[in-house]
């Protein structure tokens, strides 16, 4: 029997990522599955791979999509299959394309029963839901196509799995760019359920490196709050300034917060007397461990025993800091005192708390709604930013530029608290304030920006005659009615179902070249090929915003082959209140596990690839923002850079790698090895005896030069005198007298000779080799060791050869271990981290003996000296940590000691445990061997 699908052809070439989606899609329903997830990144065309599996099913198919602004997107793919298309809920077309909305339209009336109980969301759907439903049964056997599946991960998925309990023939294909791995464990249940094991496809820097994505590169426009914005954000920390200034003073509390905070984390005790150690605390309760460490960081702590800083913890203390050290020392030392000054206390913390976003219940302090963070989020200094950026956009690019600027609501929809009225703008935040500003601007005007949502579309007067007009033909019956401000709204027979395609043409078109529009609305599945310029002002920061926005500008453009996009995000910071950074904090959690191309063309998660600067612990300081924005307005102008730092066409494999950035405190430059070159060990390493091994001689041990000296000069003069006289027995003849002072001159150059040869080379080759094991080792080496003991315990398939090394432009470098697979290079990188980390509580320790390049060239000859006699010894000795992975085992321990004694110092290790290990970690614990700051990174290869 014919199906209706059977004459629908794509047109086109499918390319090979989808081609293998499809086919592992073919291969599991002929395996007997019904139901599948596909995952492809935005742009990699999952529109198409949907439809064509769809048609290679032969059966009837209805596609559900999250908004109007992509239902028609669909129906027009179709059509261009050659096959019959609609948006009618009487699924009278070959494929049907609804809403999310369509079917889940539930009646607030029957939610319970009349016994009070819950009602099934099926139970509860509208009577427009039943017909739907009863529709799809009708059908027959079909095809369903959820577009952006990650949306089921809401009330939709629950409904959809009793949905599918009506539809037991229907086979489900699930589209999304969402990553399997962000998803939460609920998550990952509920989609399992539906859907089964995902299909992946591609990832984004693979398409990109391929030429099926354009090239992007992430920017940052930094700015802060408003003169008005900024003396509310003043006033507003004076009262919890006034509290953490009180909170230092020894009789705040019959216990101080200081003293309290000493005992609790710097010299714990259990009720017995017994110490508690620091790797308890750090585990059980880390929030609390982490603000210790910062307030150590800060000089308000002592360093807890065992503790180590990371880059996270050097930098001030958060409002985030002081809550969960003041909750804990609230709930533990102040409410249970009967105290009246505890209670005085008690009730400052109370007052002060508010002004950073909390209150004080009677369960403990309390997340509340932080008007700092509100005005961060919604500064008028972030429209303006994004005004600044597209005045810089429109520069570079000119008549080429489309951009696109995203805001999470059209207008504000939330009443402003009283306190905040006269701060911010009623409309804060909201798209149509950023079109205000656009159409304000003199330098922006010309670029006749647009605002389009799910219920409005606006722009200047003239603009919005020129789009009637370009429109008129399609939409007749349109008009202009001024709203304000030289902004008039468009309205007539029309609805977002219909417009949202009439805006993008007149968009790519060029007639309008700023777009301005919500994250619901444009944010995901929305396609324009012309996109260059993206700038995000939305607060989401799950990752399948994060993905689903950015995807709006990295479509490739045939009508510029060569295109490159700019994604900015604006971010408002101040230094005025401890809660400062909470936009910047926004940020980091966007980039977080985001992959992007850096300017030197490393693919990176994380802010660093915005700016190998930026620390995702801390925004930048305030002085260096105007500094940063101009670099950052550099960078966007040159776009061949950014297709340059993906590297198009070059080999991937298409894996995450891990990898340890290291800034030592010391100046230096490592040595960044060839690639697949095996690196040389050095011949000599320090030891207790100074350096190992020790130049022998021919007695195979050390020797004194100057003693080899002697016995030589001695051993010539004797043979010489014995030759001597016997000359002189044999004649006596005067003419012999010449031969004589000859031979004498002679055995004195030997003599001379044999002191330059035995005394004087030996000791300056000695002193060079001690002069080289002076500094301390090339952070490189001890990646070398790490890389090399992980081959021997057979945790790695490439040693020290497999290194690699990249140098930061702000100084340090970035560490990681090449093609071996994701688990391998993160047990590289923490390892790599723990043997360069302050010391904690290893199980084992490895000594590292230090030789200190001092005194002249005569005493560092002496030195030699002593040194080929085996009698000198090491300055010194610092302690390193075993690396966890290796100190699970003795075998293991030997191994890395083996790398170690290779690569950097003679020596043997410790137990932790043992009498000596109790020694060296009462003097050695928290101790820094190093002197760097590390940091773990993700990186794409």
């Amino acid at each position: 029997m014919s199906s209706p699908m059977d004459t629908a052809r794509w047109p086109g070439e499918l390319r090979p990522y989808q081609e293998k989606a499809l086919g592992e899609l073919d291969a599991g329903w002929a395996g007997g599955r019904r139901r599948a997830w596909v995952v492809l990144p935005p742009g990699a065309g999952k529109t198409l791979v949907g439809l064509e599996a769809a048609r290679r099913l032969g059966r009837k198919a209805v596609v559900f999509v999250p908004n109007t602004a992509i239902q028609n997107q669909w129906a027009e793919h179709w059509r261009r299959f050659g096959g019959t298309a609609g948006t009618s809920r009487d699924l009278g077309t070959d494929v049907s394309v609804l809403t999310y909305q369509s079917l889940a339209v539930f009646d607030a009336d029957a939610e319970t029963d009349e016994e009070g109980h819950e009602r099934g969301l099926l139970r509860r759907l509208h009577d427009n839901g039943h017909e739907l439903i009863a529709a799809l049964r009708a059908a027959g056997p079909v095809t369903l196509v959820l577009d952006e599946c990650h949306h089921l991960l809401d009330v939709w998925g629950r409904l959809l799995a009793e949905v599918l309990e009506r539809l037991p023939d229907a086979l489900v294909i699930g589209l999304t760019a969402t990553p399997p791995g962000s998803l939460t464990p609920e998550e990952a249940r509920l989609v399992d359920t539906l859907f089964g094991v995902p299909i992946l496809g591609a990832s984004v820097p693979a398409l990109v490196r391929q030429g099926y994505l354009a090239p992007f590169t992430e920017l940052a426009w930094l700015t802060t709050p408003t003169p008005v914005e900024d003396a509310y954000i003043a006033g507003e920390a004076e009262r919890f300034t006034e509290l953490t200034t009180d909170l230092l003073k020894p009789d705040f509390a019959t216990t101080g917060f200081l003293t309290w905070l000493d005992l609790r984390l710097v010299k714990p005790e259990t009720s017995s007397g017994e110490p508690v150690a620091w790797d308890t605390i750090a585990k059980g309760e880390p929030l609390i461990a982490a603000a210790a460490l910062r307030f150590h960081h800060a000089g308000l702590l002592d360093l807890p025993d065992g503790a180590r800083l990371r880059e996270e913890h050097r930098h001030a203390p958060s409002a985030e800091d002081w809550v969960a050290l003041l909750n804990d020392y609230v709930k533990s030392c102040l409410l249970p005192s009967e105290d009246p000054l505890d209670a005085e206390a008690v009730a400052a913390v109370k007052r002060a708390l508010p002004a950073v976003g909390y209150q004080l219940t009677r369960r403990g302090i309390r997340s509340a709604r932080s008007p700092v963070d509100r005005v961060l989020a919604r500064s008028a200094a972030k429209t303006h930013g994004a005004v600044e950026i597209i005045s810089a956009e429109a520069g570079s690019l000119g008549e080429r530029l489309r951009c696109l600027v995203l805001c999470d609501h059209e207008r504000a929809g939330a009443t402003l608290p009283a306190r905040l009225r006269d701060v911010l703008d009623a409309e804060a935040g909201s798209a149509w304030l950023m079109l205000e500003n656009l159409v304000a601007d003199p330098r922006t005007r010309p670029l006749n920006p647009l605002l389009v949502t799910g219920r409005t579309v606006a722009a200047a007067e003239d603009t919005a005659r020129d789009l009637v007009e370009a429109v008129a033909s399609a939409h007749p019956g349109l008009t202009v009615e001024p709203a304000g401000r030289g902004i008039a709204r468009i309205t007539g027979p029309w609805t977002s179902r219909t417009w949202v395609g009439a805006v993008t043409s007149y968009f790519e078109e060029g007639r309008c070249q700023v777009l301005v529009g919500t994250r619901a609305l444009l944010g995901e599945g929305w396609d324009a090929h012309g996109v260059n310029a993206l700038i995000d002002l939305t607060t989401s920061t799950t990752p399948t915003s994060v993905v689903q926005t950015r995807g709006r500008a990295v479509r490739l453009d045939p009508a510029w082959p060569d295109k490159a996009a700019n994604t900015w995000t604006v971010v408002c910071v101040t230094d005025r209140h401890p809660k400062g950074a909470a936009d910047w904090n926004r940020f980091v959690r966007k980039h977080d596990g985001y992959l992007v191309a850096t300017p030197d063309g490393e693919i990176m998660s994380g802010v660093a690839h915005v700016d190998a600067a930026f620390s995702p612990y801390a925004p930048p300081a305030v002085e260096a923002l105007d500094t940063i924005n101009a670099a950052m307005l550099v960078r966007a102008e040159d776009r061949a850079a950014t297709r340059a730092a993906w590297r198009l066409g070059t080999p991937f494999r298409d894996e995450l790698v891990h990898t340890l950035r290291v800034r030592p405190a010391r100046t230096e430059r490592a040595p960044v090895p060839a690639t697949d070159v095996r690196p040389q060990a050095p011949a000599v390493v320090p030891a207790e005896n100074c350096a190992t091994p020790t130049p022998s001689w021919w007695s195979g041990g050390p020797a004194d030069p100057v003693e080899t000296w002697w016995v030589g000069s001695v051993s010539v003069l004797l043979l010489c005198g014995v030759t001597g006289l016997g000359l002189v027995a044999a004649g006596g003849r005067p003419s012999a007298i010449p031969q004589l002072i000859a031979a004498v001159i002679a055995i004195l150059g030997m003599i001379g000779v044999g002191w330059g040869v035995t005394v004087r080379l030996p000791q300056s080759r000695a002193a060079r080799i001690l002069d080289a094991v002076a500094p301390d080792p090339p952070v490189t080496r001890f990646a070398y060791a790490v890389a090399d003991a992980l081959v021997a315990c057979g945790l790695s398939r490439r040693g020290a050869e497999g290194v690699r090394v990249h140098t930061e432009p702000y100084g340090g470098y970035r560490f990681s271990l090449t093609d071996v697979d994701a688990a391998t290079s993160e047990r590289f990188a923490l390892a790599l981290d723990d043997v360069l980390s302050p010391i904690a509580s290893p199980r084992y320790l490895v000594p590292r003996y230090v030789v200190r390049l001092e005194g002249g060239a005569g005493t560092r000859r002496k030195r030699a000296r002593a040194w080929l006699r085996g009698q000198a010894q090491a300055d010194g000795v610092v302690y390193h940590a075993v690396p966890s992975v290796f100190g699970q085992n003795r075998q293991r321990t030997t191994a890395f000691v083996t790398a170690w004694n290779r690569w950097i110092s003679a020596g043997s290790a410790v137990y932790a445990s043992s009498a000596e290990g109790a020694g060296v970690m009462a003097t050695h614990r928290g101790a820094d061997p190093f002197s760097a700051t590390t940091v773990l990174r993700i990186a794409w290869d």
